[in-house]
């Protein structure tokens, strides 16, 4: 569920480390149109029926390097079409991480993982850089987003930020 743009809520997904950009969009997936994509989401991991179960605004938590592999922009469009309202990962591919954040996907690094469990209720502030686990009890700081990030997180992404910025809210460049 999504209050403002910054506070995220939602159930949490679990996933190993090293989740490649194959996994999160399966390469026969990318003949599919744009708005198809979000059928596809995880597909290519352990957890298959990932498209048909998340609900608007879960959050997915990953290990180490999530996101590795292919630079497919894609990926992170299929997440954020299924309803993936943040990614928690204790570090992401660099290229996965910055086209997040160009679409409007917020994705940010945490430290902890063991106490934000899969199925778990979560809800992150991101300007806080705090992720609340269940009632509230458990309280996890999360690496801080840039300036620049939050600002094109705000904006819904790196196309509207630019859009604004250059006074053109139209959508012609």
């Amino acid at each position: 569920m999504l209050r403002q743009w910054y506070e995220i809520e939602g159930t949490v997904w679990s996933f190993s480390d090293n989740v490649d950009t194959d996994q999160i969009l399966p390469g026969y997936a990318m003949v599919m149109p744009t708005e198809s994509m979000k059928d596809y989401a995880m597909a290519g991991s352990a957890c298959m029926d990932f498209a048909q179960k998340v609900r608007g605004g879960d959050i997915i938590v990953g290990g180490w390097n999530f996101g590795c592999g292919s630079s497919r922009e894609q990926a992170p469009i299929a997440l954020k079409g299924a309803g993936v309202g943040l990614i928690l990962a204790k570090s992401f591919g660099r290229i996965f991480k910055r086209n997040c954040i160009n679409i409007g996907l917020p994705a940010m690094i945490i430290d902890t993982l063991s106490v934000v469990k899969h199925g778990s209720s979560v809800r992150a502030n991101l300007l806080d850089a705090v992720v609340y686990v269940g009632a509230g009890s458990e309280r996890v700081k999360c690496k801080r987003l840039s300036e620049s990030d939050l600002q094109t997180l705000a904006h819904g992404g790196l196309i509207n930020k630019l859009r604004e910025q250059l006074g053109n809210n139209k959508g012609n460049f």
